[in-house]
C-alpha cells in the first residue's frame, strides 16, 4: 500500500478546491484516487495532493455522509452534500394557455 490508500487525509494543493481537505475514498489506480470532503466528490490526480497524517477507517467508496462525519469528529467543518435534491424538489408543471378563436361577424 501506498501513502493514499483509502481513509487517508490530504490536502488539495491545486485547481479551484486547492486548500481545502479531503478524504480518499477510493484508489483508482497509481495515480488517480477518489476524493470527497471540504472538495467536491470526483477524480483526482495524486500530483494535486498532499497527504496530511490523520488517517480514518472507512470503506472503500464511503458516501458523503460517512465521509463528512468522520471528519466532523476530528473538528474539520464540512457542509453534507445532498445526492437527493433534485428528487425532492419537484419541478412545477406550466400551465397549458388556451387560446380562444375570435368570433367572425
Amino acid at each position: 500500500m501506498g501513502i493514499f490508500e483509502v481513509g487517508r487525509v490530504c490536502m488539495k494543493i491545486a485547481g479551484r478546491d486547492a486548500g481545502k481537505k479531503c478524504v480518499v475514498v477510493e484508489v483508482i489506480d497509481s495515480k488517480t484516487v477518489l476524493i470527497d470532503g471540504e472538495t467536491r466528490r470526483r477524480k483526482c490526480n495524486i500530483a494535486h495532493l498532499e497527504p496530511l497524517e490523520l488517517s480514518f477507517d472507512i470503506e472503500s467508496g464511503a458516501d458523503n455522509t460517512t465521509v463528512v462525519k468522520a471528519l466532523k469528529e476530528q473538528g474539520i467543518i464540512c457542509n453534507e452534500k445532498k445526492a437527493s435534491q433534485k428528487q425532492e424538489k419537484p419541478r412545477p408543471k406550466k400551465e397549458k394557455v388556451v387560446k380562444k378563436k375570435a368570433a367572425a361577424k
